[in-house]
């Protein structure tokens, strides 16, 4: 055994797991509930049952496992001698034991993460869990090793005239003599790492697009767009970018990347395709789904699977300004703008505070055009650096590898997350004091977030509203970019708005930046009422289950699953996504 795994760390943990093990046996609530805190949390990821749900209070956590042990099979709980040891360190604002742990289940192999408080009740010597994460790592028979030795083929074909390895790959892709066990609908990142953890469990998948070429959906965005979290946690699936990358990376490098991916990935991918209807075939347990080419043909699929992978910000949403008709300029959403170049000395309004509204006003006002910003709500504003990175923690600096940076990700239940982000968000809100106050006294509204956690718990429940700083909120404090306020318009005339004071602002161009319809707005429209009533909400948190509605996850409707968000919960996700998938077609979920 390592050195590492001696330490008084290690010793802790393995304690506690022996005594987990031996209350496990008993499946009597009454031993396992003494295991944990009182304001304790399991969060638990389709191990112990089909669901995705976090769980609090030792009475509550210690109920539902004694219910779930038996049908799970969950044992043989142990520390993980193939992941970062044992260590001591500060999370959420407390002081902690984390050890990563391995366990058995009845058709597979878990993971997990256990943390013991070390400034609890019992101080330097924990007998009790203040969190616990379990995780269906693979599926016994099923995992990606056995399936890779599956695959391996001779090293040469006795017939040289039959078809070579690109012969395969385009007779594949056209599914002239078959039907895909899984339907993605979206090529971007969220629905090609959906795909690339499905292959690699062995489920044949189809990914369409609208776009004219894969990575669109990133390339034709704004001219000026970068990603502004760090590459460091924007990996995809089992290709890491290379090194020497630049650390906020531009569209034009992350749509060639995807482009690449789907060929190195080898994803089955069609553009210019469109999914405009689908109905289900329960007599034969598979979707009818019409999907419509660029030309305008159709073609009926019958998948047993579909994925929505739109993205929580897919399709524009237009707001209801009644006199926007009045204006006689030009009018885009913030999805249709390309590039400022042409505004030069022109007067132009940005609807909105967010990500794409700043960026874009920031692209106006450099290419020489005369920028008014209107705001509509309170926006988080946030520096990019260092501020924002403060977030995402687990993935900056050195450290354990991607693989553990993603399970402590996954280990965060929504309790935690929101005592680390409160503790982040007062951080940074003295970090930022200067740039707040400036922005304050140039009339922008501030937000912190629900209860001053800050930006990521806005995005999962609202899908935007929030702002990293690359230097749009420093043109507003100087005074370089205009600022108004949405509740001072009167109305919109034919050269610009009438404000309540009497004053007139004119502009030639509006650009409507003011977000996505949810995923919601699809499901009505391609599956119906009946289906979307079954589904009811996707994205947002669930009171209920701590967890975010309906995504990875089983949903009302069966057969029907959706991912999207960012880079980092796309990766952590879609793992565990494709599991449940492939577990149905196994015949071994309830």
């Amino acid at each position: 055994m390592p050195d590492a795994y001696e330490s008084q760390p290690a010793r802790l943990a393995e304690s506690w797991l022996a005594g987990f093990n031996d209350a496990l046996t008993s499946r009597d609530p009454a031993q396992i509930a003494p295991l944990f805190e009182d304001d304790s949390h399991w969060r638990d990821i389709v191990a112990y049952s089909w669901h995705m749900e976090t769980v609090s209070s030792a009475a509550a956590i210690a109920d539902k496992i004694a219910q779930t042990t038996a049908t799970s099979g969950a044992h043989n709980f142990a520390l993980d001698m193939d992941r970062c040891p044992p260590r001591r360190l500060s999370r959420a604002g407390a002081q902690v034991v984390e050890a990563f742990i391995r366990f058995d289940t009845k058709i597979g192999r878990g993971e997990g993460l256990l943390r013991l408080r070390l400034d609890g009740p019992a101080g330097e010597h924990p007998t009790q869990a203040w969190s616990l994460l379990t995780a269906l790592a693979a599926i016994t028979g099923h995992d990606e090793a056995s399936i890779h030795a599956g695959r391996q083929e001779p090293a040469f074909e006795r017939d040289f005239g039959g078809p070579n390895w690109l012969d395969q790959r385009q007779s594949t892709c056209t599914y002239e003599d078959r039907d895909p066990d899984v339907l993605v609908v979206g090529g971007g990142h969220a629905g090609l790492t959906s795909a690339a953890c499905l292959n690699e469990l062995g489920l044949d998948t189809l990914v369409i697009d609208r776009e004219t070429r894969i990575g669109d959906n990133w390339r034709l965005r704004y001219h000026g767009l970068k990603l502004h979290n760090q590459i460091t946690s924007n990996h995809m699936p089992y290709l890491p970018f290379p090194k020497g990358w630049p650390t906020y990376i531009p569209k034009d490098k992350i749509a060639n990347w995807l482009e690449f991916y789907v060929e190195a990935m080898e994803i089955n991918f069609w553009t210019e395709t469109s999914l405009i209807a689908a109905e289900r075939d329960e007599a034969n347990n598979c979707w009818i789904a019409t999907i419509e080419n660029a030309d305008g043909s159709k073609r009926q699929l019958r998948p047993r699977h579909i994925i929505m992978a739109t993205s929580v910000s897919g399709t524009p949403k237009m707001p209801d300004i009644p006199s926007l008709p009045n204006f006689d300029g030009k009018v885009v959403h913030s999805s249709q703008f390309g590039s400022g170049a042409e505004w030069r000395g022109r007067k132009v309004m940005v609807f909105g505070t967010g990500t794409s509204a700043h960026d874009i006003s920031q692209d106006l006002q450099g290419n020489g055009a005369d920028v008014t910003m209107v705001q509509r709500s309170p926006t988080i504003i946030i520096n990019v650096e260092p501020s924002a990175q403060l977030y995402d923690g687990v993935y900056v600096g050195e450290g354990p590898s991607m693989d553990d940076r993603d399970l402590i990700n996954a280990s965060m239940a929504l309790p935690l997350l929101k005592r680390s982000y409160k503790e982040v968000t007062d951080k940074v809100r003295d970090l930022d004091k200067p740039l707040l106050d400036g922005l304050e006294k140039a009339g922008f509204r501030i937000d912190f977030g629900e209860n001053g956690t800050g930006w990521p718990l806005k995005y999962r429940n609202h899908g935007g509203g929030y702002y990293f700083n690359v230097g749009c909120s420093d043109l507003i404090v100087d005074g370089k970019i205009n600022l108004l306020q949405y509740h001072d318009i009167e109305q919109f005339e034919s050269t610009g708005v009438r404000l309540k004071d009497g004053s007139q602002r004119d502009a030639e161009l509006v650009v409507l930046a003011t977000g996505y319809q949810g995923q919601m707005f699809l499901v009505e429209k391609l599956f119906g009422d009946a289906v979307a009533n079954r589904v009811k909400q996707v994205w947002g948190y669930s009171e209920e289950t701590q967890e975010l509605t309906n995504m990875w996850m089983r949903t009302g409707q069966p057969g029907l699953w959706f991912t999207g968000g960012a880079f980092s919960q796309c990766r952590v996700y879609s793992k565990y996504l494709a599991l449940q998938i492939k577990a149905q077609e196994l015949g071994l979920t309830d």
